[in-house]
């Protein structure tokens, strides 16, 4: 088996898509890709461009040669959007690889108004229904029953999580929930995964008060006490208290807690915490996000060797 991280906090995007290929199936999970559009009172900075048409580039080209796509839930940084604003995937750019792969998807019986409009808005796109894949399993795939989007009873709704298994090896692809659940923790320990990719807790948001966040340490320590590598980004690493929440996390325990970064070998490069960084470091022209919304900016060739 082997795992990719195509898009995460740490790896300079909003998002937590990965692939995975075994011998006979190639899984896209959550093929999606946004940027916080105001965080300070500023739209992302261009270094923040220029990685997230790098990820929506990988994500394609992933898409062009998977044999499944799961999607966990239908927020903008989880799936091709319908109405992509131009920092997220847009769906017209994949739609015809994701007409011809299989599809397991979070069905809409629990989802807000919101939600559920995309995943009907996606499946029109498409041509085709969206099955819901919640308790299903098919060859080396197994989805969970909906778990909470961070907090039970919060405003996230739920979400679904993907187990892959070859040769004794197990993955798991918990998406968004945070460490703040204990049924979604204890879901994934009872499918005794090696390697698990997850969201961790979202230190930078003021709600999330030092006793929920001692909580989700102890799930953390837990969950980590169980497998072999934990794999925690997203949500956390959108500031630099969460980078240091998930190295303090780390130097409690003998067992790997990293970033997605971190696996996969890269330097962290946490641009949504440094965006007001940026702006001091690079200012941007009057009128460049304008110009690249309407395609009259080469990002790449002007931003790239800043994101490396």
């Amino acid at each position: 088996m082997q795992i990719e991280i195509l898009g995460a906090e740490s790896l300079g995007v909003r998002g937590l898509c990965c692939v995975v290929k075994t011998r006979e199936r190639k899984v896209v999970i959550d093929p999606g890709v946004a940027l916080g559009f105001r965080r300070h009172g500023l739209l992302p900075h261009p270094v923040q461009v220029a990685a997230s048409e790098r990820t929506r580039s990988r994500i394609a080209n992933a898409l062009g040669t998977a044999t499944d796509v799961v999607i966990s839930h239908y927020h903008g940084d989880h799936h091709p959007m319908i109405d992509a604003n131009p920092y997220q995937l847009s769906l017209e750019r994949v739609a015809k690889f994701c007409m011809r792969t299989r599809l397991w998807a979070k069905g809409t019986k629990d989802l807000s108004l919101n939600q559920a409009h995309r995943a009907k808005s996606l499946a029109n796109r498409l041509g085709r229904v969206l099955p819901t894949a919640e308790g299903m399993s098919d060859g080396p795939l197994s989805f969970s029953a909906p778990v909470p989007h961070g907090e039970r009873d919060g405003r996230g709704g739920m979400l679904m999580m993907t187990r892959i298994e070859e040769d004794g090896e197990v993955f798991v692809h918990a998406s968004d929930i945070q460490m703040l659940d204990d049924e979604a923790i204890e879901i994934v320990v009872a499918w005794q995964p090696n390697v698990v990719l997850a969201s961790g807790p979202p230190i930078y948001l003021p709600s999330l008060k030092r006793d929920k966040q001692e909580s989700a340490l102890h799930r953390t320590l837990y969950l980590a006490g169980k497998i072999d590598t934990l794999i925690l980004d997203h949500h956390l690493m959108r500031s630099k208290k969460g980078e240091q929440w998930l190295d303090h996390a780390s130097s409690l325990t003998e067992n790997r807690i990293i970033c997605a970064a971190d696996f996969m070998g890269y330097k962290r490069n946490l641009l949504e915490a440094e965006r007001a960084l940026w702006y001091r470091k690079l200012p941007v022209p009057e009128g460049w996000h304008e110009a690249y919304a309407n395609g009259e900016v080469d990002v790449l060739s002007s931003w790239f060797d800043e994101v490396r």
